[in-house]
């Protein structure tokens, strides 16, 4: 098996468990399931992760970085200006949602918080580095639009970063809880509010 082919099957236990584990949890999501979701023998898990643990770590990495780098392409497009970028990228992810026929929503980083921040300080420390990396590439974003005059010279916009990070993630929450983009369509009004200059 030469180094792709090893990759590949990194990737492809990575891809699948991460879907197992949002969907049942890291509590619901054993080795075994893990494996049968990727095709492969449960000796493949040992030999590129040491534990579940480590395994959680690695697919939080797989799972978010692109998502991350998404992110930050949407937060630089130089054909909008910096307000814009930030409204129409959670106006389109609120869209996504309310076009959904059926309203789903597995967060992984959001069932790892709850249920491994107090038990695993690597998985919470991951955790806590992605949600940071989120708010850092919002902050230049919004440095950005108070450079151009969209925001306020006085805000503190790592505060300002921060807290948009932590709403949007409370309102994913609650869009979790109650099937509803009632939380979604809250965030988006406030979002506009304090994105006013």
């Amino acid at each position: 098996m030469n180094a792709n082919q090893r990759l590949d099957k990194r990737d492809l236990i990575l891809a699948k468990g991460a879907e197992v584990m949002t969907r049942r949890g890291y509590h619901g999501a054993g080795v075994q399931e893990i494996v049968q979701a990727a095709g492969v023998p449960k000796g493949s898990f040992y030999h590129y992760f040491s534990s579940k643990e480590d395994f959680a770590v690695q697919a939080l990495q797989q799972v978010y970085v692109p998502r991350l780098q998404r992110y930050f392409q949407a937060l630089s497009n130089p054909l909008l200006s910096p307000r814009a970028r930030i409204l129409g990228y959670y106006g389109e992810l609120v869209e996504h949602f309310a076009r959904q026929e059926k309203l789903e929503y597995h967060c992984f980083i959001g069932s790892l918080s709850f249920e491994m921040a107090d038990l695993s300080p690597s998985l919470a420390g991951e955790v806590d580095a992605i949600l940071q990396r989120s708010a850092d590439i919002l902050r230049a974003c919004l440095e950005q639009a108070q450079r151009a005059g969209e925001l306020a010279a006085d805000e503190d916009c790592g505060s300002l970063a921060s807290f948009i990070t932590c709403a949007w993630q409370g309102a994913l929450t609650r869009l979790k809880v109650s099937s509803s983009t009632g939380a979604l369509e809250d965030f988006m009004q406030r979002l506009q509010l304090l994105l006013r200059a």
